[in-house]
């Protein structure tokens, strides 16, 4: 298919079900020549792409959302084979979030990028305009995370093709047939050829996506890699929107809804397997009601189903792979070293299937995803949901991230301190308020350094594309989403006009005793943006005009 860049040479990469072990399927692995000619490709479709009206992009994008409700069943199948996520979760977190997402900015990004007229103040009185159009960027490399491997790709192409940009993705390797699939969904609607590739790889086809100097990368994985990647794309000075990691902290206080909070723990910190960067990895609790939210939690984690994705009837789904389980298990043996308790779980389920096959080892780590560099795995890949008290922000596992099923618990007696536990992260990318106290929430979340602080919610707000996503410190930089994120795929051009251009401007050359009289005046009057001030200057300027007429 036109949509997917493939590679001459025999070098595969293999796709596992992480829950049973079984071969999903083999990609070729591009080479850095594929790479290469995948960006030219899409920056020539772009000459013409971006001509195309925004009705014509807008009918594309409706067409492949119908594309995508043709094969709901069949595309959450896919997700959950290469996830090990729930079917139920791929269609709920994956599919629905992305289709609210194609029809809002299939229908406004017309007027969200509509030349906008600017108030330049008093020189609009001497006949000047100002306005900010819009241009599309040119190609746009995104290469996501495999934890959902559908919506963040599918959703930051759609955004981009809308402003006028083509695109290439470089899936995960531990994903890469849900990402041939959206290559194929582009396909089916009818966008031109090379608008949308599909480049399959490990770690060296991310780095070479960055060294083919893109006019934009879209990266979501680590920090370790988001540094990587800022580095490499310094060289061609490449922008670049960073979604890193999360260790997002969850407050309760002793007034609020407990069954609700205790239901909304559960699912943030343990939908798709905690391997979200927004999940609820650190739960604080205001102490005199902490016994009773601690049970109605472990009660509920005990009712829920751990098994192989395609079950309707099970929440918890396997992990992505090897390397992510044992950080899981690494952080669950830390917080019993630091003196932590583990209220359930807290183990691999030993009876669930184990996988057992042979996993491509990334090349290096510029990579959505970490990716499992064990040549041979024989291992349960499914871990308990885990719920642990007595957690404390002094113990290493309660700051570095985790992306695990794992619910840490800790207590706090005043609101000040919620707050500074709470920020005491080098992470800040969403968090969640529970009080039945509105003014309390709005004036806690204000305090929260975080891009989204929810008040008696969580987790979800990735799916609301009409709003920006991102984070502060080591969470990211710049944002997907929403209009600020349809920012980051346009460059603004500022035109200003001169309507009444029959005089020379006082500032200009040449210089004399009257002009620098006139600067003067001017610093006291016209800049201080004060049309009474301002009209004291009138005299003095109209003398500096005829000045430069005479002359």
């Amino acid at each position: 298919m036109n949509a997917v860049v493939t590679a001459e040479r025999a070098e595969e990469i293999i796709s596992y079900n992480p829950a049973t072990g079984a071969e999903v399927g083999r990609v070729p692995l591009a080479t850095d020549d594929d790479v290469a000619a995948a960006v030219t490709n899409g920056r020539e479709a772009f000459a013409k792409w971006k001509t195309t009206s925004f009705t014509e992009r807008s009918r594309l994008v409706k067409q492949a959302r119908e594309v995508i409700l043709s094969q709901v069943d069949e595309i959450a199948h896919l997700i959950s084979q290469e996830s090990g996520k729930p079917f139920g979760e791929a269609i709920a977190m994956e599919i629905a979030p992305v289709l609210d997402l194609m029809q809002y900015f299939a229908r406004n990004t017309e007027k969200l990028l509509r030349p906008a007229k600017i108030g330049i103040g008093l020189y609009a009185l001497m006949g000047r305009s100002s306005k900010i159009i819009y241009h599309p960027l040119g190609v746009v490399g995104i290469i996501p995370a495999w934890n959902y491997p559908f919506s963040i790709p599918l959703g930051e192409a759609v955004m981009a093709l809308m402003a006028g940009n083509t695109v290439v993705i470089k899936p995960s390797e531990l994903t890469p047939l849900v990402g041939l699939k959206i290559g194929e969904i582009f396909e089916k609607a009818g966008f031109p050829e090379n608008s949308v590739q599909i480049i399959t790889g490990d770690g060296s086809t991310g780095a070479a996506l960055v060294d083919a100097a893109p006019d934009k990368i879209m990266f979501t994985g680590s920090v370790a890699t988001g540094k990587k990647i800022a580095a490499a794309a310094a060289k061609n000075l490449t922008s670049v929107v960073l979604e890193l990691g999360g260790k997002d902290p969850m407050i309760v206080f002793a007034d609020a809804n407990l069954e609700l909070a205790a239901g909304a723990a559960v699912w943030g910190a343990f939908c798709n397997s905690g391997q979200s960067c927004s999940s609820v990895e650190r739960l604080y609790v205001e102490e005199s009601v902490a016994d009773e939210l601690t049970r109605k939690i472990v009660e509920k984690t005990k009712q829920l189903k751990q098994g192989t994705g395609n079950r309707e009837d099970v929440s918890i789904g396997a992990m992505s792979s090897e390397r992510q389980i044992q950080i899981v298990e690494d952080h669950v043996a830390q917080f019993l070293a630091d003196g932590a308790k583990i209220e359930t779980g807290g183990r691999r389920s030993a009876d669930t299937p184990v996988r057992i096959g042979v996993a491509s080892t990334p090349k290096n780590a510029l990579a959505g995803g970490t990716g499992d560099a064990d040549k041979s795995v024989r291992a349960p890949l499914f871990y308990e949901p885990t719920v642990i008290t007595g957690a404390t922000n002094d113990m290493r596992a309660m700051q570095e991230e985790t992306f695990g099923p794992t619910l840490p618990i800790a207590t706090f007696t005043t609101e000040e301190e919620a707050i500074r536990l709470a920020n005491d992260s080098e992470f800040g990318l969403t968090a969640s308020i529970w009080t039945r106290d509105r003014a309390k929430g709005q004036r806690v979340a204000q305090q929260i350094e975080a891009g989204s602080v929810c008040i008696n919610e969580v987790l979800y707000t990735h799916g609301i594309g009409q709003t920006p996503w991102g984070g502060f410190k080591n969470s990211g930089r710049g944002r997907t989403h929403g209009r600020e994120g349809l920012m980051e795929l346009v460059q603004p051009q500022h035109i200003h006009t001169n309507k009444l251009s029959l005089l020379p401007d006082a500032w200009w050359m040449p210089y004399s005793p009257t002009a620098v009289a006139t600067f003067r005046k001017m610093t006291t009057t016209f800049a201080s943006g004060s049309l009474v001030k301002t009209s004291t200057l009138l005299p003095r300027l109209l003398k500096r005009v005829k000045e430069l007429l005479k002359k």
